[in-house]
């Protein structure tokens, strides 16, 4: 067998993420036709079908989810590797690799790597914004150090530290008949609102994960008038008039120049937290170790 070529694992693994070898190609910067020869050219070495293809696009055999295992594998070691090696040198220089949530890059991160790169300024700072699930995924492949993610995934297989508390709020036109029961500084129930049509927000998305997994368990499913990808965009839709919308507090600096009116909601599952996490497994490189200390000591939990 050829030696491991970690250039066609890495392509693996975004045919299996994207399902598209013309997705996976744009995303490569490389031609669809080089995507599809390193596949070919593999599958005739190892004498297996990784993918099956069809006119809607390309999935995984099962032979293919055992070699993309292993290339995660191997790709981790290789990461791994690197985090080791920054060890060896004196610590003043390296790389520190985040994968963020929109969220976690609205909330205290900023100010936080600002900070931290005064005092490294030495270290590398890599930021990549993406839904929770990919930045998990993104840290399970080894292709982030860090994580910065909310807290309602499955995180049994990271270390995870409190980064910043975070509540759920609900925002309304002042014109909409939900904005006379909001008083100033006071809560609201969830229940009060679930009547009242909202701007969704993309359907991946942990927000939204936590809203609906709500309604279901009181038993109203929300309505939604439309749909939106961005939570500035969110926040024009409702000031238009198309519902009522959600969202963190760590995005409510969005509400500036606006006359929305909001309150956080009363339920003690609106108060979330975003996590720091990192994989168990993976060695803490100096840049790792001074950015979870620098993130502990600037915690600070609500009362």
């Amino acid at each position: 067998m050829a030696p491991f070529d970690s250039v066609t694992a890495r392509l693996i693994l975004l045919l299996a993420e994207t399902g598209s070898i013309g997705r996976a190609a744009e995303r490569e910067g490389i031609a669809s036709s080089a995507v599809s020869r390193r596949v070919s050219d593999l599958e005739a070495r190892l004498g297996v079908v990784l993918f099956d293809r069809s006119a809607h696009g390309v999935r995984l055999t099962t032979a293919g989810e055992a070699y993309a295992g292993g290339c995660r594998t191997v790709l981790r070691s290789i990461a791994d590797l690197d985090a080791i090696m920054d060890d060896f040198g004196s610590g003043q220089r390296g790389s520190l690799r985040l994968a963020c949530t929109s969220s976690a890059l609205t909330g205290r991160l900023p100010e936080l790597l600002a900070k931290f790169a005064v005092r490294h300024n030495g270290i590398d700072i890599a930021i990549s914004e993406m839904g929770a699930a990919k930045a998990l995924l993104a840290l399970d492949e080894g292709q982030a150090d860090v994580a910065i993610v909310s807290d309602n995934y499955d995180f049994s297989r990271f270390d995870i530290r409190p980064f910043e508390d975070e509540r759920v709020w609900v925002l309304v036109p002042p014109e909409h008949p939900l904005a006379a029961q909001i008083e100033p500084r006071k809560s609201v129930r969830f229940d009060a609102v679930l009547p009242h049509a909202i701007v969704g927000i993309h359907h991946a998305g942990s927000l939204n994960r936590l809203l609906v997994e709500a309604a279901e368990k009181s038993g109203v499913a929300l309505t939604e008038s439309l749909r939106v990808e961005s939570f500035p965009a969110l926040v024009r839709m409702v000031e238009a008039g198309f519902g009522i919308g959600f969202l963190r507090s760590t995005s409510l600096h969005l509400l500036a120049g606006t006359d929305l009116v909001c309150a956080p909601l009363a339920e003690p599952w609106a108060m979330r937290q975003l996590l720091v996490a990192r994989r168990k497994s993976s060695p803490l490189s100096a840049a790792m170790k001074s950015f979870m200390a620098l993130a502990s000591e600037t915690y600070l939990p609500s009362a």
